[in-house]
């Protein structure tokens, strides 16, 4: 089964995104870029989905950092923010982001997003 990291300091995203993700991933959650980092050091999903704004580590930072790393420099990262400037989206880019995500979301985008990134070629049912 594939893998979802989930990064977000806010409790009820995380399960929001537990609940609606886990019916076809294994999704794991923790709550900032450090404890993600840790988490790395063990395992590699086949997406990160990331807040931005969080206490230790921000989601800039740990873009920096994941796409230093070994193994799991090439993980697709989904980019969640309150913040719809085009700057920030921008710059999520230019550090390495797949995609980037407005709060709120609507679940289903997100989980097509997630399906594309994971399936990047041939995941639509037809063409």
């Amino acid at each position: 089964m594939k893998k979802i990291l989930i990064i977000d300091d806010d409790m009820t995203i995380r399960l929001l995104l537990e609940n609606f993700l886990s019916r076809d991933y294994e999704v794991f959650s923790v709550s900032d870029g450090l404890d993600a980092l840790i988490w790395l050091d063990n395992d590699i999903p086949d997406v990160i989905i990331s807040d931005i704004v969080m206490p230790n580590m921000d989601g800039f930072e740990f873009l920096k950092e994941l796409r230093k790393r070994g193994f799991a420099k090439h993980v697709p990262c989904i980019m969640l923010s309150l913040k719809s400037e085009s700057k920030e989206r921008i710059k999520c880019y230019k550090l390495g982001a797949q995609d980037y995500l407005t709060k709120p979301f609507n679940p289903e985008e997100l989980y097509e997003i997630v399906k594309k990134n994971i399936y990047p070629i041939h995941y639509a049912i037809e063409w």
